[in-house]
């Protein structure tokens, strides 16, 4: 016998080292793995085989990231440092640390959008006869178009604005494009006994209006365009008569949008949003100043200074300043540069000529949005609108759009004389607006509304319908991942079912009672309610199968949702992967659990799904 060999037989297998679960050091930051997350929307307009119109599309799905990145994220870590807050962040970042990292990644990502931009995407569109043409290369018969149309359609509306010890820097407001440049007094005009008035040389700031085209279409129905801030530059002297202008340049600013509701001293939610989005637009401190690379360094500096903002607040872009206005080409009619339309279908049983009801009381019926066509959804509530056997109908509003036939449906409802009641969750971010104005147009049908709840959230998607049946009411629910907005089912991922089912009914009957009149439920059936007991169930199923492995039984974990930040989750996936369960995860946003670390999270494997469509179910296997 070997004794060598025998020696090693003979020795215990050296147990692994297993890391601490709730050592920061083994988190991701939260806001750089945002920035992450949008790299990827980036890489699909790198993509070559990405259509052309959609990695247009993909360009300016960044940049409007990054806006309500700005707006929301970054202006919470300036007003931490602001306001004096030194708690470190989950994974041991300073608030100042944390500004300083997003902008050594964010800017080499900006300059390769740019890149994309310019050397790619626009000349192939100009290849494809879309073009934006330099105002400097137009020949004179454009030129003199555009002049006209600058003198009819934008001179009236634009407003010059001085600055000097009468007139105070303006207000720049959020997301505004606007020209800045150097205008002089005219040495060969006399200005007469305004003489005094017309000595120095100023800056001038003027607003492009936003209710004015971007991109101007050289000759109608061509598909060749001038961008507005090129034709207001161009004919900037037709207003400053007698003066000299200088080039302009322009400029862009980021403001906080994150708005700050005191509910606890709120008498009416609805009046006091009204005035805190108005308070908002007027006082929200600033985040970040754009400027065209050739903009002169004393310009920005006394920009930088007028807004009340630093040098590292400044972003230098070489290149078009605002790429979502590019997105006018999008609407162009080239269906060879856009992704093929997909085909919407219908459930087999939804597609029988009985009614809906009937069909539900047979079988429930699972949604996969956009493939599932959302008829399928609106037609439920418009069905419940018009049945005569239906007594109410209750509904949780997020997000609904502009032109929502859902509301309309629930606003025909309550004309019919049916009770019908609406959660308009007021707190919707960036939809605050839009809520308000379909809030108050549901309580003027008749319709009870309710503003959310204070302190929380509301995010379910979820009717109830209830109706009249051979003498007893049953229930009938629809759930979803989704929104109630017909648009956005059109390019976001999403699952919804439609059901008969008892117990869901129950506790839909229990959720609305809940949300309208603070009756408390603990003992759910079968749905799972946040926050009073969806983080609890989710840490006994996960550990369920950490116990199930254990024991030598089958055991795996398969989530799928749009971010993942919750220390106590993190911490239970982390101890299912030390004892050997394994896990995959499709996050498509913000990650902090860091996969693939020996003795901790080496059985975790994440992926990010980012593509044609936004994926946002959430799917727990």
């Amino acid at each position: 016998m070997n004794p060598i060999a025998q020696k090693t037989a003979a020795e215990p297998k050296k147990a692994k080292k297993l890391l601490p679960i709730d050592d920061s050091r083994y988190l991701s930051n939260r806001e750089l793995s945002w920035l992450e997350f949008n790299r990827r929307v980036l890489e699909e307009a790198l993509d070559d085989s990405t259509p052309l119109l959609e990695r247009l599309k993909f360009l300016s799905i960044f940049s409007t990231n990054l806006d309500e990145f700005f707006m929301i994220r970054v202006s919470g870590l300036k007003e931490q440092i602001a306001e004096g807050i030194r708690e470190k962040s989950r994974d041991g970042m300073t608030a100042q640390e944390q500004l300083n990292a997003i902008r050594e990644r964010l800017r080499p990502m900006l300059a390769e959008q740019m890149r994309c931009l310019h050397n790619k995407v626009l000349p192939q569109l100009a290849e494809n006869d879309i073009k934006l043409v330099p105002f400097k290369e137009l020949n004179r018969e454009d030129k003199k178009k555009l002049e006209s149309y600058f003198l009819k359609n934008i001179f009236p509306v634009l407003t010059p604005q001085a600055v000097d010890v009468s007139h105070p820097f303006p207000y720049v407001s959020n997301l505004s494009l606007n020209i800045g440049l150097i205008v002089e007094p005219d040495p060969n005009f006399d200005h007469g006994k305004l003489e005094y008035l017309f000595k120095d040389n100023r800056f001038v700031r003027i607003k492009l209006p936003p209710n004015v085209p971007r991109l101007i279409p050289i000759i109608d129905g061509e598909t060749r365009f001038a961008l507005l801030g090129e034709l207001v530059a161009a004919n900037v002297h037709y207003l400053f008569p007698n003066m000299q202008t200088n080039k302009c340049f322009l400029f862009r600013l980021t403001r906080d949008a994150d708005l700050e509701l005191r509910e606890d001293e709120a008498g009416d939610i609805l009046r006091t949003m009204e005035r805190e989005l108005h308070h908002q637009r007027r006082f929200s401190f600033p985040v970040r100043l754009e400027v065209g690379a050739s903009m002169p360094d004393e310009m920005i500096k006394n920009l930088t200074k007028s807004i009340g903002l630093t040098d590292e607040d400044v972003y230098q872009i070489e290149g078009f300043l605002n790429i979502p206005d590019l997105m006018t080409l999008y609407s162009i009619d080239r269906p060879d540069l856009k992704d093929k339309p997909i085909r919407y279908s219908i459930p087999k049983p939804l597609r029988q000529k009985e009614n809906i009801f009937d069909t539900l009381k047979k079988q429930d019926v699972l949604l996969h949005h956009p493939f599932t066509a959302y008829s399928t959804v609106t037609d439920f509530i418009d069905a419940a609108a018009e049945d005569e056997d239906v007594r109410a109908i209750k509904i949780c509003l997020y997000r609904t759009g502009k032109d929502s036939p859902i509301v309309k449906s629930l606003m025909k409802a309550s004309r019919k004389g049916k009770q019908v009641a609406a959660l308009v969750e007021l707190k919707a971010r960036f939809d605050e607006e839009n809520n308000i104005e379909w809030a108050r147009r549901l309580e003027n049908e008749g319709v009870h509304v309710i503003y959310g709840m204070r302190g929380l959230k509301t995010h379910s998607k979820v009717t109830l319908v209830v109706r009249s049946e051979k003498g007893d009411l049953r229930r009938y629910v629809h759930l979803a991942t989704g929104n109630y907005n017909p648009t956005t089912s059109r390019i976001y991922t999403d699952l919804g079912l439609l059901t008969a089912d008892t117990e869901i009914g129950e506790d839909a009957s229990d959720l609305f009672n809940f949300l309208t009149g603070y009756s408390y439920q603990t003992e759910y059936r079968q749905l799972i309610i946040a926050p009073i007991n969806m983080r609890e169930r989710m840490l006994e199923l996960i550990e369920r199968e950490t116990e199930n492995h254990l024991s030598g039984k089958e055991a795996r974990i398969f989530v799928k949702i749009n971010s993942l930040t919750d220390d106590k989750i993190i911490r239970a996936l982390y101890q299912a992967s030390q004892a050997g369960v394994k896990i995959d995860l499709i996050v498509r946003g913000i990650c902090v659990l860091r996969p693939g670390i020996e003795g901790l999270s080496e059985n975790i494997r994440v992926i990010s799904v980012v593509g044609r469509f936004l994926e946002h179910s959430r799917i727990f296997y």
